[in-house]
């Protein structure tokens, strides 16, 4: 493990989770719950494709389990995906 995967680290990139939640009303509870950790500057939805992914991007290092763990407070899961592309 290291930084880059343990960890959301600030910039524009930002980094993709994969979650359960496919209603909107429960995308946007994740979202706010998200919102509300310090660190957190954005979150952005995908739900053109399935699984719904989150973006999340911070102005400070988030951990990644604190984030698993706010998605999970609201009943669902959040998992990282890749850090880039291949």
């Amino acid at each position: 493990m290291s930084v880059l995967t343990n960890n959301v680290i600030p910039g524009n990139y930002g980094k993709i989770f994969g979650t359960n939640a496919v209603k909107d009303a429960d995308l946007m509870k994740i979202k706010a719950s998200l919102l509300e950790l310090d660190g957190i500057a954005d979150v952005l939805l995908n739900t053109e494709i399935f699984p719904r992914e989150l973006t999340v991007h911070t102005n400070k290092m988030v951990s990644v389990a604190d984030i698993e763990n706010t998605v999970k407070s609201v009943g669902f899961h959040a998992i990282p995906k890749d850090l880039f592309e291949l």
